[in-house]
């Protein structure tokens, strides 16, 4: 088995990305995107999760992180959020793509090696171990661009769910830990 998107050191400090099925656009409303900050809260709080920089696109998230357990962590996060996901577009009135949504995150989960009722994020989160700061100022710099490059806002820190705007000195909407 190939040991090169694994987190074989649990002092590490990673760059993951967690993408959804097909790349679908689901994180587009608010409410989708303060369920993944929720989450990410409760990790950091219960799960041991430290989070030093994040940014959650409409089909992908970004962590730069660190855990003794981030395998584990990951995993629960994923499950947890895929269900609160597949819930909260079930449940809203106003979301005009809700039955091609369900229908995309049912059959995923249909096609899946488990069989699962519903799967909302692609297998695995790619981690990249920071193990010098060129990669710590690459991997930051491009988490923070990522809404620019996609012409989604004009400076990283118009993002609003991103760590940009704490690495420009103002609060942003998670607490971070700053990297040393």
């Amino acid at each position: 088995m190939s040991e090169k998107y694994k987190t074989n050191d649990a002092a590490g400090i990673y760059f993951i990305t967690i993408s959804v099925v097909q790349w679908a656009d689901v994180f587009t409303r608010r409410e989708y995107c303060e369920i993944i900050c929720n989450s990410l809260s409760y990790c950091q709080k219960e799960k041991n999760l430290t989070l030093y920089a994040w940014c959650i696109m409409t089909n992908h998230v970004h962590l730069i992180c660190s855990s003794s357990t981030l395998a584990n962590t990951i995993r629960d996060f994923k499950k947890y959020t895929a269900k609160e996901l597949y819930k909260a577009i079930q449940q809203n009135p106003q979301e005009s793509r809700k039955t091609w949504l369900c229908w995309l995150i049912k059959s995923a989960g249909e096609l899946s090696s488990k069989h699962e009722e519903y799967k909302l994020w692609q297998p695995g989160y790619h981690p990249i171990l920071l193990h010098n700061n060129y990669l710590v100022d690459q991997k930051l710099d491009y988490l923070h661009r990522n809404p620019v490059t996609a012409g989604f806002v004009e400076e990283p820190v118009h993002w609003f769910y991103s760590s940009a705007k704490d690495y420009a000195g103002d609060k942003g909407r998670l607490s971070i830990t700053f990297i040393q």
